[in-house]
């Protein structure tokens, strides 16, 4: 990521009180340098911002450096007036670092340390405006000595990165989309218009065109990495299992070919002479971890979020609920054979089956249990007021047994509610049955990612 780290100061210190500035400009370096070293992100910076001709100065270059999301830091009082009017206008995401030098400030205080560490009521002046303008930001606060606050700040910056990326998607679309189901269904020109989304469709016979471009030495490297470390269920035809391949490398070159950032299939529509002629269910494993965005049944508006938070968090996958555990407050995560690569837990359990369900041909599918640890389950869905993110704390538990081997499989546990009161909740605002799942991320930082893209959030 660029991270634009903006520094809000007032003029009449430097007219008044000079002599406070270069401790807090040694402040200013070390916060960029701390929050540089996290990740290796890159910080831009800028001199310390006074009155309204430096603070548009300021992130007009950070706008043309490239920035991708705009953190406030003040080293001092600010007048809001000097940098809301520029704040509200820049269509830089805005992450507010409410932090001071003095980790501690009681009564042993020197009362000299004052004049280092009163920012806090220039970050409430600057975000009243904020609010009164409609800019969203997100706010995180806490001593700079603890790193647990930069960290809590760069993951609201990922939060942004991946709410900007979802504008300009191109949502590729094998199979069309599944009869009768309607509750995620949304037309081109609404997915265009309110998210930025394009779908792509295949040209008549481009994907059996690049079926037929796989070369026999394309298959025989991508059969041998998935042979090199996996589980056999059963025994599994070589021919049966290139045949796979070959569908999973159509699809691959077909993302590339026409610059897609995500794609959904929808296995009822997969036919060989039109498309391809397995659901390539892996592929869409390894797409997933490759930072690709999916979602089955020619669910687009998923498929185009999904990727969106890969490319902010990495570790996110596309889920659906399959089946409660009603006495032990759990319920279980299936799907036909996708799932982000990245969260599973173990080995990769190839088996090849018989398709039942269309014109498709049998497909070797891979299957694995999600990895265990602390998650955000997320839903983004229509009302009939506009759109609305749903989102619940959940733990995603360790499985026990090989009962369920040769599934997509995983057991979640979610933190507010017993299973009946989730999915309750989820039923009663509205929820598609397509949902996402995100590791290793804070509620408030997918609550900012929805607030940047206007949803109403309904718990």
């Amino acid at each position: 990521m660029k991270i634009a780290l903006l520094p809000l100061y007032i003029k009449l210190y430097d007219e008044y009180s000079p002599a406070s500035r270069p401790r807090l400009e040694r402040f200013y370096a070390d916060v960029a340098a701390r929050l540089a070293a996290l990740n290796g992100d890159e910080i831009l910076t800028a001199p310390f911002c006074r009155v309204q001709e430096e603070f548009r100065s300021a992130v007009a270059g950070f706008e043309e450096r490239g920035a991708d999301v705009l953190v406030t830091l003040h080293m001092a009082y600010s007048p809001s007036l000097e940098s809301s009017a520029v704040l509200a206008a820049t269509p830089l995401p805005i992450v507010v670092l409410d932090t001071t030098p003095t980790y501690t400030f009681t009564f042993d205080t020197p009362p000299q340390e004052i004049m280092y560490n009163h920012g806090i009521h220039g970050v409430m002046d600057m975000c009243n405006l904020l609010r009164r303008n409609g800019k969203p930001y997100a706010i995180v606060a806490g001593g700079s000595a603890d790193d647990k606050v930069l960290r809590e700040c760069r993951e609201m910056c990922c939060a942004a990165v991946a709410a900007r990326s979802l504008a300009g998607t191109r949502v590729g679309a094998v199979g069309g989309d599944f009869v009768g189901m309607g509750d995620f269904a949304v037309s081109d020109e609404e997915l265009l218009d309110r998210f930025g989304v394009t779908r792509v469709r295949p040209e008549a016979g481009e994907l059996p065109a690049l079926r037929a471009s796989v070369t026999d030495a394309e298959i025989d490297a991508e059969l041998a990495e998935e042979k090199k470390d996996c589980i056999r269920l059963n025994e599994i035809d070589d021919a049966v299992w290139r045949n796979s391949i070959r569908d999973n490398l159509a699809v691959r070159k077909w993302i590339a070919r026409r610059g897609l950032s995500a794609y959904t299939v929808n296995f009822g529509g997969v036919n060989k002479h039109e498309n391809i002629s397995t659901p390539a269910f892996r592929e869409a494993c390894k797409e997933m971890a490759a930072g690709i965005g999916y979602a089955g049944e020619g669910d687009a508006l998923t498929a185009a979020l999904t990727g969106a938070l890969i490319r902010g968090f990495g570790d996110a996958s596309f889920v659906e609920i399959f089946c409660p555990d009603w006495g032990g407050g759990k319920v279980f995560l299936s799907h036909m054979g996708e799932m982000n690569d990245r969260l599973r837990a173990g080995k990769v359990e190839f088996q090849q089956s018989e398709f039942l369900y269309g014109p498709a041909e049998d497909p070797v599918t891979g299957y694995a249990c999600y990895r265990p640890g602390k998650a955000v389950f997320l839903n983004v869905f229509r009302d009939a007021e506009g759109y609305c993110l749903f989102l619940e704390p959940v733990e995603m538990l360790a499985e026990e047994g090989e009962g369920f081997r040769g599934r997509i499989r995983g057991w979640m546990k979610p933190e507010r509610h017993d299973t009946a009161g989730f999915l309750k909740a989820v039923s009663n605002v509205g929820a598609t049955h397509h949902s996402m799942l995100v590791y290793d991320v804070s509620v408030e930082a997918i609550r900012y990612f929805g607030e940047l893209l206007g949803l109403r959030i309904v718990n």
